[in-house]
């Protein structure tokens, strides 16, 4: 199987992703929980056979390992990953608040290629300061959602009928299901950040940055005290106007809107695209294509540009620079301080 691909746009890249070999790449995942075991599948679908998985609990180690047929480690992390050799990508899919600490463990063994769950922290000066002591490490920050094909799909959509003309997103939250018991409480007091910042992210990918920006909150939750309603506005680095709402004591669900002087676009739920021409008033479904359609969309497509450095010239993921000016601007939005005296 051919290790290159070259196409003239994004989706097309990211759809054929399946035609590259895999086989001979080595895999290093710190975290055994939900997240590290979406890992394990879709690398067990690209056929990544070399898999290292590290738990501080024996018991989960084994256990995952055992239904992927790969290696476990187990224990303290610093003594665990002292005899890892170096591995091809090293995945750090730990609790949030120890995703800084583990990827300074990886760097501190010998890794050098490193994929960091997002948020990659609850704070953005910790990233800033990680980056400072990543000479010569490559890493980045696990938006799958950048890689959505739908999302590169519409991106291509729209550059065909000459841009954005403007955005509106929403991200209410479906506060009733969250797991209280599960995260320490700054997880759920920047919970805009630990969350939120997968639809965010999407939309300042598709428009860019705001540099002129309105924003508002109101109410409040005991877990919560910066609000439960968020609404605003602004212009971005484009030019591109944007709006955005959410009200966590309400009902609704996270959704992009996109505008051209053609076409509107919905993203809801996020996996889809949806089509609404001028002079209609229904919505089409968009077809897409996605390589790997029996995992978690974005996983697999990020993980191969992690193993295929080359693809990132064309599907640029997030650096440890940008993932600090998602927070930047999701503090805004949330009304939180930048302080990280509570990490």
């Amino acid at each position: 199987m051919p290790n290159h691909l070259n196409y003239s746009n994004s989706y097309d890249l990211l759809t054929s992703i399946d035609s590259l070999n895999f086989e001979d790449k080595s895999v290093l995942i710190l975290g055994s929980g939900w997240m590290g075991k979406q890992y394990a599948l879709a690398l067990s679908e690209m056929n990544v056979k070399d898999v290292t998985i590290f738990s501080r609990t024996k018991q989960k180690a084994i256990e995952l390992c055992n239904e992927f047929n790969y290696s476990a480690i187990f224990g303290n992390p610093a003594d665990s990953l002292s005899n890892v050799p170096k591995k091809d990508l090293t995945i750090v899919a730990t609790s949030v608040n120890s995703l800084i600490s583990m990827t300074k463990i990886a760097i501190e063994n010998g890794q050098t290629n490193i994929l960091i769950e997002k948020p990659g922290s609850l704070y953005h000066n910790k990233l800033l300061e990680l980056e400072k002591i990543s000479n010569k490490v490559r890493l980045r920050i696990a938006y799958n959602r950048l890689t959505y094909p739908n999302l590169h799909k519409l991106k291509s959509l729209v550059s065909e009928e000459g841009g954005i003309s403007s955005c509106n997103f929403n991200f209410t939250e479906r506060i009733q299901s969250i797991d209280f018991k599960k995260e320490n409480a700054d997880v759920y007091s920047r919970w805009g950040i630990s969350n939120s910042l997968h639809i965010i992210s999407m939309v300042l990918d598709l428009i860019g940055f705001p540099k002129e920006f309105l924003f508002y909150q109101s109410g409040r939750l005991d877990w919560h005290p910066t609000g439960s309603i968020f609404v605003g506005s602004g212009l971005t680095e484009y030019d591109i106007p944007f709006s955005y709402h959410a009200d966590w004591g309400s009902s609704g669900r996270w959704g992009i809107e996109i505008m051209t002087r053609e076409n509107a676009y919905r993203l809801v739920s996020l996996e889809e695209l949806y089509v609404c021409h001028k002079n209609s008033f229904e919505w089409e479904k968009v077809p897409f294509i996605t390589a790997y359609p029996k995992i978690k969309q974005g996983l697999t497509e990020e993980i191969a540009i992690m193993l295929y450095e080359e693809l990132e010239s064309k599907i640029p993921l997030v650096t440890l620079a940008k993932a600090s000016q998602f927070i930047q601007v999701a503090e805004k939005i949330l009304g939180y301080n930048s302080s990280i005296d509570q990490s």
